[in-house]
């Protein structure tokens, strides 16, 4: 192991499936009940089997390297990442991002385990590459990315990071009831809830909420309009409320806008029940976002380090 690091963390995920096993008890039952629907169930053991030979090149070739931590990505809310670790993550773009917003500096390497089926913007190498990489970020002579992050704080003390986006609303199909704050402007807003999208994210959520504006900016002869642009290490977060409701005792009018360094946006809560804020479109580790919580977002000191070729 090379002075000055830690550990290398492997994170993975569980496979189809391994979720069909975990649901019927074995493959077996899974595999009847998957061809009972005329489906193919190969393909279910080809991609677990091509995410396995994978995953034992990475482990193979971390090995070589240093003392090495595998963790499932279920657990890694609760582990404690060395300052000196390196931290590789084999599976989607979804699993990249989920991984980063728990890092505070570390080096992390996107692994694409099979090249046939997937494709991503975070997933810079293959397993055969880990040999090489490993070498150069143990050695410190590697590229990355930066990649800026939001910050969602609450008044008692929790705080949820996102690479993508923050939701904020309901987590349900009825109506988020909050207050919002921006720049010290103030209003009672009913909506679908609040989307507040990263430099990274403006491709995700943000692009399809964008997408809806301009066809129907279109649908009322009110010109062209193009969709921004923002660098993945943009220093300015977007936030927009999805389908407000004007009535007596709410407005629309606070429904987009910029969150820089000098702005300020927060929440507070007017929903006795199903009130949620969670990043990246994971919600199990969400924060509840009931009556009288008040959050604040912003960017966060956190930045991605994406190693990259």
């Amino acid at each position: 192991m090379t002075r000055g690091m830690n550990k290398i963390v492997i994170v993975k995920k569980r496979t189809r499936l391994e979720d069909l096993k975990r649901r019927y008890n074995t493959v077996e039952q899974a595999r009847f009940y998957v061809e009972h629907l005329g489906a193919d169930f190969s393909d279910y053991e080809d991609e677990h089997n091509a995410y396995y030979a994978s995953l034992e090149t990475v482990r193979a070739a971390a090995q070589k390297c240093a003392r090495v931590q595998e963790i499932d990505r279920d657990y890694i809310p609760s582990l404690i990442f060395g300052k000196d670790d390196i931290v590789i993550a084999v599976g989607q773009d979804g699993l990249v991002a989920n991984v980063m917003k728990y890092l505070d500096g570390q080096p992390l390497i996107g692994v694409n385990p099979d090249t046939k089926r997937y494709e991503g913007k975070l997933l810079c190498f293959e397993p055969g590459d880990m040999d090489n990489i490993l070498n150069r970020v143990i050695n410190r002579s590697y590229y990355d990315k930066s990649i800026s992050m939001a910050k969602a704080a609450t008044k008692d003390g929790q705080i949820l990071y996102a690479v993508n986006d923050i939701f904020i609303g309901i987590n349900n199909h009825t109506s988020a009831r909050y207050s919002i704050s921006y720049n010290n402007i103030t209003e009672n807003q009913s909506s679908s809830g609040v989307i507040i999208s990263t430099g990274f994210g403006m491709t995700g959520w943000h692009r399809s909420i964008m997408a809806e504006f301009c066809g129907m900016a279109k649908a009322f002869n009110l010109g062209g309009f193009q969709i921004p642009q923002y660098a993945w290490d943009s220093r300015e977060l977007i936030f927009h409320v999805r389908e407000p409701y004007p009535s007596i005792h709410t407005k629309a009018e606070l429904v987009y806008g910029r969150i820089g360094r000098d702005d300020s946006l927060s929440f507070v809560s007017n929903m006795g029940e199903n009130g949620v804020i969670f990043s990246d479109g994971i919600i199990d580790d969400a924060i509840d976002f009931t009556a009288g919580m008040e959050v604040k977002v912003s960017l966060a000191e956190r930045v991605g380090r994406l190693v990259a070729r």
